[in-house]
């Protein structure tokens, strides 16, 4: 398969997906089953998108000082800081890496 077939692919599972939502009964979708769920493929979905900006540099891993930052904002948000400072703190953090030579 090329990759405009699983692009395809995907697109159809997405709106079949989609369209399920839909047309589920509300009794179905109430089940706590279901808000597990979706409360668990949002936090996994935002967690690989994250790892992957990090630390992904095409088809290989690079530890760089967006790998610094995220460490300064997770550390951050672990104090509780205002998601401003978070931001702000993992700036700085990648700016200093960058100064002290990393990538």
């Amino acid at each position: 398969m090329n990759l405009w077939t699983w692009v395809l692919l995907a697109c159809a599972i997405a709106y079949v997906t989609k369209l399920a939502g839909y047309l589920l009964p509300q009794a179905v979708l109430d089940r706590p089953v279901f808000h597990e769920l979706a409360g668990a493929l949002t936090v996994g979905l935002l967690a690989s998108l994250t790892v992957m900006n990090a630390v992904g540099k095409g088809q290989s891993i690079a530890l760089d000082s967006r790998l610094l930052a995220l460490a300064a904002g997770a550390l951050a948000l672990k104090l509780k800081a205002p998601y401003i400072v978070v931001v702000i703190v993992g700036a700085l953090a990648a700016a200093i890496g960058r100064r002290c030579g990393l990538p």
